[in-house]
């Protein structure tokens, strides 16, 4: 480790982990709901299970980028975080934040808008935790080093918090209302987003081959020009159905249909850097999760939803179950996996720990990823068959639920695959072997 303000990062990455185990263990009892509709029933409601195994997500990404940004920018811009003690008041209102948005959920009181429920007096503090961020992390990069990583990442970040003010409005008119709702969620997503994904991914890039930074950089622009490009018109895809103008019809199934392309040229960036850089670096695990995150990015949130976003497609299939298995591969390939990656990278490091458990992390990585793809496959084909039996056929809703049945047992089984995969990802990130003091065997590369 360079620099000792990058430390602040391991309140991000606890944060995370701790948010991270939340949110799956709220995943598996609304599994659990969808097979015993009464489980729980009298206590906590599906719809607060869902909101908060949805909203700890969100925050835990957001944990993670915050913490991917303060172990990066030092090293990235060269010099120290500006100021690290604001960092951790950072994290402490956000922490307290998250924790009272669940309690008054729990207590019935929310918005009720999907993603975006918390009460107001709590959108505002998450509002002040990102001013603070972005007072602190401008004014590390505008003291130090300029790089294209630095650069987009501070972008990207920027706007999660600019494009989260459209939060606040909350229009009457159900159109309109989903119109701006979709400015934050997509444009988040599939958006600014992957600008983040783009830049952290460049960096374990140059930290990890050894391939000239200049090299990468250029891909990192390109990566994210196509981004941008597809992102923010594709847009169009979640306007079909909700009242906005016909031409919607047509952006978005060109705009969504390239939006495809950008995660491919992840694919090709990470697994060509690693062939041209040629040699083996002793952190396994982290090099996994960097190239596992390109591959399921790509089939999550790039084939599944190409699947399914052309009009005349989407007509029969938004709102059923083939949108759920989108959703699920979509986020975990691209988002969480990343934030794994950086985790696993930095840990070592922030620890003065060799590159540890690394058996463990990577068996976490296959038991997760094989329980999510199974997941996947498993909410497509009840999707499928809800799609003829509600959109084709005609049949009831809950006469529909009853014949898909099958595929919530199917579902339920591979959630509690993750969650024993994801126990063992976070065991071996958090405890740490006593012997093996970090030595040479975690040196750094790149410039």
């Amino acid at each position: 480790m360079k620099y000792q303000s990058q430390k602040v990062a391991l309140y991000y990455i606890y944060g995370a982990l701790t948010l991270f185990a939340a949110q799956i263990v709220f995943g598996v009892v609304a599994g659990t709901v969808y097979v015993f509709p009464n489980f729980l029933s009298e206590v906590l409601p599906f719809n607060v299970i869902r909101m908060i195994h949805t909203n700890a997500l969100i925050v835990w990404l957001l944990m993670g980028y915050f913490g991917a940004a303060y172990y990066l920018l030092p090293e990235e811009c060269e010099t120290e975080i500006h100021s690290p003690k604001l960092a951790i008041i950072q994290f402490w209102l956000f922490m307290a934040a998250a924790l009272a948005a669940v309690v008054c959920y729990i207590l019935g009181i929310h918005e009720g808008r999907e993603f975006l429920e918390q009460p107001l007096p709590i959108k505002v503090a998450i509002v002040v935790v990102a001013l603070i961020f972005l007072y602190n992390s401008t004014l590390t990069l505008l003291k130090g080093r300029k790089t294209a990583i630095s650069n987009v990442l501070i972008v990207g970040l920027w706007f999660v918090a600019l494009l989260f003010l459209f939060a606040f409005y909350n229009p009457a008119n159900l159109s309109l209302d989903k119109m701006y709702w979709w400015y934050v969620i997509h444009l988040w997503v599939e958006g600014v987003w992957e600008l983040i994904m783009a830049s952290i991914l460049a960096f374990l890039m140059i930290k990890m081959t050894g391939v000239d930074r200049e090299v990468i950089e250029k891909w990192l622009y390109v990566m994210v020009s196509l981004s941008l490009f597809t992102g923010i018109l594709g847009t169009g895809h979640h306007y079909l159905w909700i009242g906005t103008p016909g031409y919607w019809q047509w952006i978005g199934n060109v705009f969504s249909t390239l939006e495809i392309v950008p995660f491919f040229a992840m694919v090709v960036f990470c697994f060509y850097m690693v062939w041209k850089g040629g040699r083996e670096h002793p952190n396994k695990a982290a090099l996994l999760w960097a190239l596992g995150c390109s591959v399921m990015a790509f089939f999550g949130a790039g084939v599944w939803g190409f699947m399914h976003t052309i009009s005349s497609i989407n007509y029969y299939s938004h709102g059923t179950q083939i949108t759920a298995a989108h959703g699920h591969l979509a986020f975990y390939g691209a988002y969480v996996m990343l934030n794994l990656a950086i985790f696993t990278y930095a840990l070592p490091y922030l620890r003065g720990r060799a590159p540890y458990n690394q058996q463990l992390n990577m068996w976490g990585f296959w038991i997760t990823t094989s329980a999510m793809a199974f997941m996947t496959f498993t909410l497509t084909f009840a999707g499928i068959v809800q799609v003829h039996l509600q959109r084709v056929l005609g049949m009831a809703y809950m006469e529909v639920q009853d014949q898909i049945a099958l595929f919530y047992w199917m579902r339920l089984g591979a959630g509690v695959v993750v969650l024993i995969g994801v126990t063992l990802i976070i065991w071996s990130l958090v405890v740490v072997p006593r012997a093996r003091p970090a030595t040479g065997a975690v040196r750094q590369t790149g410039k």
